[in-house]
């Protein structure tokens, strides 16, 4: 099985990338592509979920080890496939679903693409006990203990701020990003991670 890819990224769709290693090009199913950069950008790692099933193999994959983890775990809920637990972890930053999950914030979890709230109870039902050595922390990096706290404006723009830079970082211009801009943040949920506002972006990019 397939732990993780290095190499250089040869192409980004919004819902993949192709990443080569040894001379093969893996295509990989990820939360938000760009965030592992633009091709040219010199060799990335990717952790990767290898998904087997009857029709296909598949590969998902994540900037860290935490987040595999997260995946995986959203794997052992009864109705979550890979695709969902993926577009779970596209709709905000791990480490506030984590406190979410542990917190029984129904509500946030709810507003996650594809959750209704049956499908958010079994998540706290099935995950709450098993996060309590998350390797999710509220500053992204290893061992959460902390309940999510109020997010503020500082969050809020720090996330577009960044968001924005990685869309200059793809070779967008200023008069492209400041046209889709207002519809980005209008649509902007509450905790929105930079991943998912870049992601938001792009969709309106691609289809001018």
């Amino acid at each position: 099985m397939i732990d993780y890819l290095r190499g250089p990224i040869r192409h980004v769709e919004t819902d993949y990338l192709v990443i080569e290693a040894g001379g093969v090009g893996y295509r990989v199913f990820c939360a938000n592509p760009y965030a592992f950069g633009a091709p040219g950008d010199g060799e990335k790692t990717v952790y990767i979920h290898h998904h087997v099933r009857e029709d296909a193999i598949l590969l998902f994959g994540f900037a860290s080890r935490e987040e595999q983890s997260l995946f995986r775990k959203l794997l052992d809920v009864s109705g979550i496939g890979p695709r969902v637990a993926l577009g779970i972890l596209s709709g905000g930053r791990p480490e506030a679903l984590v406190a979410a999950i542990r917190n029984e914030d129904l509500g946030y979890l709810t507003r996650l693409p594809g959750i209704g709230k049956k499908t958010a109870q079994r998540i706290v039902l099935d995950l709450k006990d098993k996060l309590s050595d998350a390797p999710v922390a509220a500053t992204g990096g290893p061992g959460l203990s902390a309940a999510p706290r109020a997010e503020t404006e500082d969050d809020r723009g720090g996330a577009l701020r960044e968001a924005k830079e990685g869309l200059l970082a793809l070779g967008f211009t200023e008069a492209e990003i400041a046209s889709v801009w207002p519809h980005v943040q209008s649509g902007a949920e509450a905790g929105a991670s930079a991943d998912a506002l870049m992601k938001a972006a792009l969709k309106q990019l691609y289809r001018k």
